[in-house]
């Protein structure tokens, strides 16, 4: 069987797979362990093992169970409810202050950690119904905890980059590095929409005639709840990016100082505790299984000789590179309405990076790219994360219909980041270059 023939037979029975309902490790680790046999016999399902679990094994990604505890952790210790009366007592008499600010909570707690979920169920729970409750429009008050919690994986330390930098051999460091103004610009967009919309279209977020106005020493008392999420930021991040600590020993660090912040909060009870631990262990091992599987398809894809064929068909077109960089963005947008984070990371990843450095496009730059790419599709129906987190957490009176409506504007924001990423790379890369 010839590689294209091959690709064909392979991507058609998975998006079948994928139709019928069956999970990504699944679709991937099933089929590939059934073509193995078929093509090479049941001696060739060793090779399959020996590479699952030289992939799984490797150091960094100790990280991955370790922030996603952390966030499972400042989910559920009562920082998210601080940081809220924060942004309330400063922001909450000022038109579109509560959505701002709230876009603004999301971006902390992107930088605490490192996933989507914890601030998009957080401030579902806390901020939707307090914003509408006082007449914010559902895309307004929808659509900033939709788009703030997908910053999760674009502000480190993002998980999603763990499994990124590993599977394309891409520094975690320097990725760590260069998403950190590409989210802060994005959250900026969010933000500078919602206050706009909002002075332009007063009935999207009026303001409640009988408001409380805080005085400045409640507004500065507040400020106590900024405290633990700081403090845990600069010791996750700094200590990645200073070079003190690796990206596992950092990850370590963040989840002994969610415990700590919890218990200085007051919010360490052992129900949390071990609620925490069983959502770490099931999300952990769901990654885990996802890798598996991609590298079973990994492994059988190279030794069909399917991966250079991609890379060598792609490389001899006669266009420019930029068309094939923008194929490859719709490519990526495409799967993220269908397919898990993860999973497009481990199908993609390998053929794209190669293409990449080859065209002359740095790595990391195009890593980045990738990351808001995968942000888009915690967007994008029908099977955007972060639209069943919120469907989840949502007011009975909030349809999916709502949600689905309330992105739209802010996935169009995300494509302008991305273009804008594009346009000027140096937003990327000039703090790896600085720091590294």
């Amino acid at each position: 069987m010839s590689p294209v023939e091959f690709t064909a037979l392979f991507f058609g029975a998975m998006f079948l797979c994928l139709a019928a309902g069956v999970p990504i490790a699944i679709a991937l680790g099933g089929l590939s362990s059934i073509l193995v046999f078929f093509f090479w016999g049941p001696q060739a399902l060793t090779m399959l093992a020996l590479n699952a679990f030289g992939s799984t094994s490797s150091f960094e990604y100790l990280a991955i169970p370790l922030f996603v505890f952390m966030a499972n952790v400042l989910e559920r210790s009562g920082i998210a409810e601080d940081l809220y009366t924060t942004m309330y007592r400063f922001f909450g008499s000022v038109r579109g202050g509560l959505a701002a600010g709230t876009v603004g909570i999301c971006t902390i707690f992107a930088a605490m950690a490192g996933v989507s979920g914890a601030a998009t169920v957080s401030m579902g729970i806390i901020a939707l119904p307090a914003m509408l409750s006082r007449g914010y429009s559902k895309g307004i008050a929808i659509g900033s905890i939709a788009a703030g919690g997908s910053l999760g994986i674009l502000i480190p330390p993002s998980v999603t980059m763990i499994v990124y930098g590993l599977v394309s051999n891409t520094s975690v460091g320097r990725l760590y590095a260069a998403g950190l103004l590409p989210g802060l610009l994005l959250a900026a967009l969010f933000v500078a929409y919602i206050l706009i919309r909002s002075h332009l279209q007063p009935h999207h977020a009026p303001l409640p005639p009988n408001e409380r106005k805080f005085t400045w020493s409640e507004r500065l008392s507040s400020l106590k709840g900024l405290i633990f999420p700081i403090l845990l930021v600069v010791a996750v991040l700094g200590s990645i990016l200073s070079g003190i600590a690796s990206v596992s020993e950092a990850a370590a660090v963040g989840a002994a100082g969610s415990i700590v912040a919890a218990l200085l909060n007051r919010g360490f009870v052992w129900p949390m505790f071990r609620e925490a631990a069983e959502r770490t262990l099931l999300l952990s091992c769901l990654i885990f299984w996802i890798v598996i599987g991609a590298s079973a398809f990994s492994t059988l894809y190279t030794a069909m000789g399917a991966s250079s064929l991609i890379q060598g068909m792609v490389l001899g077109w006669e266009v420019d590179r930029y068309v094939v960089l923008v194929m490859m963005m719709f490519i990526l947008l495409l799967l993220g309405m269908v397919i898990d984070t993860v999973g497009i990371i481990m199908i993609t990843a390998p053929i794209f990076v190669p293409i990449v450095v080859a065209l002359g496009f740095d790595p990391v730059w195009f890593g980045i790219l990738f990351i808001i790419n995968m942000e888009i599709g915690f967007l994008t129906p029908p099977f955007g994360y972060n639209l069943f987190y919120l469907r989840g957490v949502a007011p009975p009176e909030v349809t999916m219909g709502d949600i689905y409506k309330s992105v739209f504007p802010f996935v169009l924001l995300m494509l302008l980041g991305l273009g804008i990423c594009v346009v000027f790379p140096e937003i990327i890369l000039v703090l790896p270059r600085m720091l590294f």
